[in-house]
This record gives C-alpha cells, sequence and structure tokens, in this order.
C-alpha cells in the first residue's frame, strides 16, 4: 500500500517531494540523494530531480517506501 502525498497544483518536482517528505532538506541534497539512490517512478528508475510527478504517479523511495501523487 503506498502512502498519499497530495498536491495543490498541476504538478511537483522529484526533488520537491523528496524535501516535502524530509527525505532532503535542500535541493542540493536531492541530486545528490539521487546520484547515490535508485528511485522508481511508476517501475521504471529516475534520477532526474526535475521530473515532473503528476496524479497518479506511483514513486519508491529507499527507506520512505511507495508514496502515491494525488492532485486535490
Amino acid at each position: 500500500m503506498a502512502n498519499i502525498v497530495s498536491i495543490d497544483r498541476e504538478f511537483v518536482t522529484l526533488g520537491q517531494l523528496l524535501q516535502m517528505l524530509d527525505v532532503v532538506a535542500t535541493g542540493g541534497m536531492a541530486k545528490a540523494f539521487l546520484s547515490e539512490h535508485p528511485i522508481y517512478i511508476n517501475g521504471e528508475q529516475d534520477n532526474r530531480r526535475g521530473r515532473k510527478l503528476r496524479n497518479g504517479d506511483v514513486v519508491l523511495i529507499p527507506g520512505k517506501g511507495k508514496v502515491k501523487i494525488e492532485q486535490s
């Protein structure tokens, strides 16, 4: 079961999501985190912190588990 993250805009970037979940504190830390940890978005590996996440996307984050994006 995935945790739900509710967003109030069209998309959120992967770097912003990591900050929202307190995985990292800054964008620079997000870049370093993504270079060291495999992240899967909808089953495909992606390490771009600018990757746009939209309603329905499922993200697998090491140490956090699955997160599903839902637009409010």
